[in-house]
């Protein structure tokens, strides 16, 4: 097994789970915020779709890559276009992971920002770190968010208070 194709499991089963989260955001509710500090749930819910494919994409340059400048996430208009969005962003990650040896996973990715070098690693470890580990941040707080609006939290990775699939 390769070092893409663990990724890549990893990323389908949490894909599942992402979609699960993702269709429980209401539609007409996108502009509220917990916090004036906050991202709005559309603006959440869109970067949440958006980042395997676009973390991806980003790995798969060629080393050196200038940091790029984070703009706010747009705005999402309905939970269609999440879902649609999502599945367009799981399909580009898979098809750069796939194409992916472990010649290029383990290969060195620098990041600079005006010729200064702000991270050395491992393309496989900037996979993990925000592909992956940075979606789930972000799914957890989309949880809380949804628990404010009073709509029904899934289960992501046991029961919730409103959903048991074990029971």
């Amino acid at each position: 097994m390769t070092i893409a194709t663990g990724l890549l499991q990893e990323l389908e089963q949490e894909a599942v789970t992402t979609r699960r989260v993702l269709d429980r955001v209401p539609d007409g509710r996108m502009s509220w915020k917990p916090h004036e500090k906050s991202h709005s749930l559309g603006q959440l819910a869109m970067h949440i779709a958006q980042v395997p494919g676009g973390v991806a994409e980003f790995v798969a340059r060629p080393s050196p890559v200038e940091v790029p400048k984070f703009p706010d996430p747009p705005q999402a208009q309905s939970k269609a276009e999440l879902l649609r969005t999502l599945d367009e962003s799981v399909a580009k990650a898979k098809e750069i992971l796939t194409s992916m040896d472990d010649a290029t996973s383990s290969g060195t990715l620098r990041l600079v920002e005006d010729k200064r070098e702000i991270m050395v690693l491992p393309r496989a470890a900037f996979l993990r770190s925000i592909m992956l580990n940075h979606w789930y941040h972000h799914r957890g707080q989309l949880s809380v968010y949804l628990r404010l609006l009073g709509e029904p939290v899934p289960s992501i990775y046991g029961p919730s208070a409103d959903e048991n699939p074990f029971a």
